[in-house]
Order: structure tokens, then sequence, then C-alpha cells
């Protein structure tokens, strides 16, 4: 999202009260329930609106549509903060699923659009989805095949989208289509806002290995019609939209995995200082306090890389360098996440196997983080591209 034109600054308190406000939010609304909402595969959606209530939905957007200004520096630290002490990212991939959905919204729609769609999205009343992917296309995204044609005012869309978060529930749409049939490429593929209600829709829940209270959806568009209105900006520019909506979506998961990684840290931690073995806490035993290090060098070194790059977008230095860096960030935090999942799943032993444990949860969370937004492969390739190798 573009917030050059909206962004204030933000003190030292103003961030560590942002802080304590959502480290509340998480351990009273969130921690609590998430066993359940496993279960249940999807969270109450009366948690959009207490969120709302708090201004976290609504951070980063302009005040005249709801939202409250902010710079990348406090979007960050909430992602941070809630993965820290919610410890699900289910939760929050469809909790903030609009800040996918939206700031394409933000940055090509019209002034009607925006007042349309989001300030009822801010106030939790309903939910925003992005849909790119499709089946067999994952990272390609200038091979998708949903098509949109233009018939009087509407546009008929037929196609289908996988693995879309908050798919089930998602009120708005944010919908990557080909308008140009003869086009095979990058320059055919628009993005249109399919509204509520909006009939030829089918949505079938997708069953995975993490991310369990999240909803996610396989969509199927049959004959939708959309009136051409809903459109973001001219036709065929879309893939252009949509690749620069991946920097955003990068850097705040770069942020959540962080704060995942802290908090399979923590949960180690206090398991090593009050779990007994052999007549002493594990914390006495060296291997152990050497795989905690281990542990916060690694977390450590991604906070350095995350604030440095966030600095980097609030100052609006965001070139081809800037691109790479968030990349190969994406990398770098998803692999610390990674690396503390497997330590604190070790050194929690048999109860790191439990169903309960934060970090049993967020090992099962690991890979999406890895491959969602960019997988691996994709991310260094992009880097090297963009750093001229």
């Amino acid at each position: 999202m573009n917030t050059a034109d909206f962004t204030p600054e933000f003190t030292a308190e103003d961030l560590q009260s942002l802080q304590a406000t959502v480290e509340r939010f998480a351990k009273q609304a969130v921690a609590p329930h998430v066993p359940a909402w496993e279960e249940a595969g999807q969270f109450d959606r009366s948690l959009y609106t207490e969120a709302a209530q708090l201004g976290l939905l609504g951070l980063g957007y302009p005040a005249h549509l709801g939202g409250t200004p902010a710079p990348w520096c406090a979007r960050n630290a909430m992602s941070q903060t809630l993965a820290r002490y919610g410890g699900s990212g289910g939760v929050m991939a469809s909790l903030f699923s609009l800040n996918i959905g939206l700031p394409p919204v933000m940055a090509h729609g019209s002034a009607e659009l925006q007042a349309e769609v989001v300030p009822p999205v801010l106030r939790g009343e309903q939910i925003a989805a992005l849909a790119i992917t499709e089946s067999g296309g994952g990272s390609d995204v200038a091979s998708l095949r949903t098509t949109a044609r233009a018939e009087g005012a509407d546009y008929v869309i037929d196609g289908e989208k996988v693995f879309i978060t908050s798919g089930l529930r998602a009120d708005w749409i944010t919908l990557a289509v080909r308008t140009d049939p003869a086009s095979k490429g990058a320059s055919g593929i628009s993005l249109i806002v399919v509204p509520p209600g909006t009939p030829g829709i089918s949505r079938t829940r997708l069953h995975k290995m993490g991310w369990h209270s999240s909803d996610t959806a396989q969509l199927r568009f049959d004959g939708v019609r959309v009136p051409q209105r809903y459109r973001l900006g001219e036709e065929g520019t879309g893939f252009r939209m949509i690749m620069g909506n991946f920097n955003g979506e990068r850097l705040a998961m770069s942020a959540m995995a962080l704060g995942f990684a802290q908090a399979c840290f923590d949960e180690a931690l206090a398991w090593a200082r009050q779990r007994q073995t052999f007549g002493t806490a594990l914390i006495e035993r060296q291997v152990i306090r050497h795989k905690l290090m281990d542990m916060q060098m690694r977390i450590s070194s991604t906070q350095a890389w995350v604030d440095a790059v966030t600095q980097q977008a609030d100052a609006n230095q965001t070139d081809a360098a800037w691109v790479a860096q968030v990349c190969l960030l994406k990398n770098h935090a998803t692999q610390t996440l990674q690396f503390c999942a497997d330590a604190a799943v070790q050194m929690l032993g048999g109860m790191g196997f439990m169903r309960g444990t934060v970090s049993e949860r967020v090992y099962r969370e690991v890979k999406v983080m890895m491959i969602g937004g960019g997988a691996e492969e994709i991310m260094k390739e992009l880097a090297a591209k963009q750093l001229g190798i």
C-alpha cells in the first residue's frame, strides 16, 4: 500500500502504546480461544469487530475512510506482537486478509469505489479477500486462465481460484482475471472487485496442514456478472498491480514470521526453566542454553533486518534494491521461523508433539509461510533480477 500521502510520524511512545494494546488483545481475545477455533476450522466472526474497535483493522488506512494513518513501522509492530502473543497464523491470515485485498483498491480504485468498499471492512462488518492463485499456476501469475468478457455495462467472469484466504466468508473479492483472451501473458490481466452477494460463485473449503482456524477455499465463477465500474484502473494493467501488492505482503509476512519465532522461543524458554530432568531443570543443561542462543541469534538478526527494510519503506526508498531486500528478508525471516519452531518442538520433547502447545501449532504453519506470498525459489530469482544478477 502506498501511504506516502497520509503517513504521520509515530513516536516511540506511540509504538509502545500500540504494542501494549495488541499484546492485551492477543492474550485476552485470541490466545485462549485458538485451540477451539483450530478444531472449528474458523474463528468467531465477532473477532473482526473487536479488532476494528481497537483500530487494528484500520491501521495504515486514511482517516476519511475510517482508518488510522500509520507508517510501516507501526503496522509491522502490530503484526509481530500479535503473532508473538496470539500464536496463530490462521487467525492472523483471515483476520487481516483485508491487507492483501484492499491495497489494490486504495492504490487504483476511484474515490467512489474506495468509499463503497473500504469503510465497512475497516469496521469489521464485511470481509475482504484477494483471489489470484489458480490450480497449476502458483507463482506464475501471468498464466492465469480466469476470464472476464465485456458484455454491455458488465463483465461476465468464468474460472476458478484456489488457496484463497477468507475465501468462504469473504464479502468483497479482489479478483485477478484475463480481460484480453487473445493475450496469453501479463498484458491481458486486470483486477476486478467482486461485490458482496454476487450470484454465480461457489465456494469449497480446503483442508490444510496448518492455519486450521483460517478458512481457505477454492472459488468457482460461473457466469458471474460484475459491473465494469468495479474494475481497478485500466484494462490490462492488473499484472503490475499484483506485483506491487506482493511487496507489502512479503514485508508483513516477515514481521509475522519474526513474531512466531519469538513465540517459539518464549515457550521453549519457559519450558526449559520449569521442566525437571534427572533432578535438575533443563535450562541448566549447556546444550539447551546453546540451542536457545542459536534461536536468539537468528531472531536478533531478523529483527535488525526487518527494522532496516521497514525504515526504508517509511522513507519511500522503495527502489529495485529495496524490492530485492524484501524478497531476501522474507526468506531469512521464514527460515528463522523454521529453525525456531523445530528447536522449540525438540526442547519440549513429547509435549512438543501434542496439540495445544504453541510450538506444535507454529511448526505446522512454517511451510505456508515459506511458500505463501512467493516461494523461496521465486524470491531468490526475483531478488537476483532486481539486483541485475
